[in-house]
């Protein structure tokens, strides 16, 4: 930990010149050029709202944002920790409906996505377009769906991506070796007939949505590619390939652990499952992979990451500006500043309590200070953490809300009950 602070101490000042010299991408309302962002947010206070519910990940806002910020930009970071986004949200539309519209607003700043995102960009309170005009956003991969889409829906330059999950796996090697691992939903089938008992799966439903997202990747291999699920919600071709998916996981049934009478209700359930050795596979959403848990004493240290070869995944989480906000241009070097190298290096790794995916495309980073933060980080990330280049040829995009709640409920009637599929 020492050591990684220290290499990205002093590859800040280097890192935090380029962020101000970038090229003016796209217009950005209110500015005419960066530089002029640049001058008018300091001195500035950014209030930046975000979920509190981890002291880690507070500690590491605080830290890595809010030191560097006031020292290379006199933009003082104010952290408002809330116990559901949502209350930002509401917050916003209050503020419209009282009429304080401008700058005459409170909040600055909102980690958000989801439909939390779609309610305010629905609603018209939020800045933009702004996001693809940051310099740090020649960083971002706008091309990928799991990018530009937010759960389904155009993000359209109105949020910049900050970090991102991803869908994978969790092994214990000393039970399992590498070469047995399934890659692929049909080969997990094969492994699950192989070693009956031996699997389960998170129940897809409300709070649980690890287990939905699993659900939902098998429908991806077996209608032949995540492509035609991309847009909005398709009843016809949910209709056409839920029965398929339903047939699979009831032929897994006999053979998932207790005969899949029942199961796990959550991540931490699945994670004891697999801490004692009553099931052979844990998920994880962390780039990080194993190394979270098993630094929290929670899982083997044997314990390691691993991904399938396609159809996995991953999603971002966003930072958004209101259309009120009043220290806009603060707000704006912020998001821009959470995308630096070293920033984005930093979050990746266990030991600082972050512990979330890249938010930028690290293949993107050209200049030599960056790519030996990225270097210095994934080598901190260890054995544990799944190769990042096979989770990145997996990668995909979640997809529109609609499909969640049909499956997590067509799910309980015809896998758990089972009840007579249609015809």
């Amino acid at each position: 930990m020492f050591k990684l602070k220290r290499t990205l101490g002093a590859l800040l000042v280097a890192a935090a010149t380029a962020v101000g010299s970038g090229a003016w991408a796209q217009e950005i309302p209110g500015f005419s050029n960066w530089d002029e962002v640049v001058a008018k947010a300091k001195g500035q206070t950014v209030y930046w709202y975000m979920w509190g519910g981890s002291d880690a990940i507070n500690g590491f806002v605080d830290e890595f944002y809010g030191k560097p910020l006031k020292e290379k930009y006199d933009i003082t970071l104010n952290r408002v920790p809330l116990a559901d986004t949502v209350d930002a949200v509401n917050q916003v539309i209050s503020e419209k409906e009282a009429g304080a519209i401008g700058d005459k607003g409170t909040i600055d700043l909102i980690w958000i996505n989801g439909e939390n995102f779609f309610t305010l960009r629905q609603a018209d309170l939020l800045l933009g377009p702004w996001a693809e005009g940051i310099p740090n956003s020649a960083l971002v991969d706008w091309s990928n769906p799991a990018v530009n889409l937010d759960f389904g829906r155009p993000v359209e330059g109105y949020e910049s991506p900050w970090s991102s999950a991803q869908f994978h796996f969790v092994y214990d090697s000393a039970r399992t070796k590498e070469a047995d691992l399934p890659r692929s939903y049909a080969e997990l089938g094969g492994w699950i007939k192989a070693n009956p008992g031996r699997f389960t799966y998170m129940a897809p439903g409300p709070g649980a949505f690890v287990g939905t997202r699993f659900v939902k990747q098998l429908f991806f291999e077996l209608s032949g590619g995540h492509a035609q699920w991309v847009g909005p919600y398709n009843q016809e071709l949910y209709d056409k390939w839920a029965p398929e998916v339903w047939k699979t996981l009831l032929s897994w049934k006999p053979n998932l652990w207790r005969a899949g009478e029942t199961y796990p209700s959550g991540n931490a359930e699945l994670r004891d499952l697999f801490a004692n050795g009553e099931v052979e596979f844990d998920f994880t959403q962390s780039l990080s992979g194993a190394a979270p848990n098993i630094n929290a004493g929670l899982i083997p240290p044997t314990s390691r990451a691993f991904a399938f070869d396609a159809n996995l995944i991953g999603d971002f989480n966003y930072l958004a500006i209101p259309f009120n906000s009043p220290n806009k241009a603060a707000a704006l070097v912020t998001a821009n500043f959470v995308l630096q190298p070293d920033r984005q290096a930093a979050q990746v790794q266990p030991a600082n309590g972050f512990c979330c995916g890249w938010g930028i495309d690290v293949n993107r980073v050209a200049d030599a200070a960056g790519k030996e933060a990225i270097a210095v980080a994934m080598q901190n990330l260890g054995n544990a953490a799944a190769d990042p280049n096979r989770l990145a040829a997996a990668l995909v995009s979640d997809i529109a809300a609609e499909y969640q709640s049909k499956i997590e409920a067509d799910w309980q009637k015809y896998v758990l009950r089972g009840e007579a599929l249609p015809n």
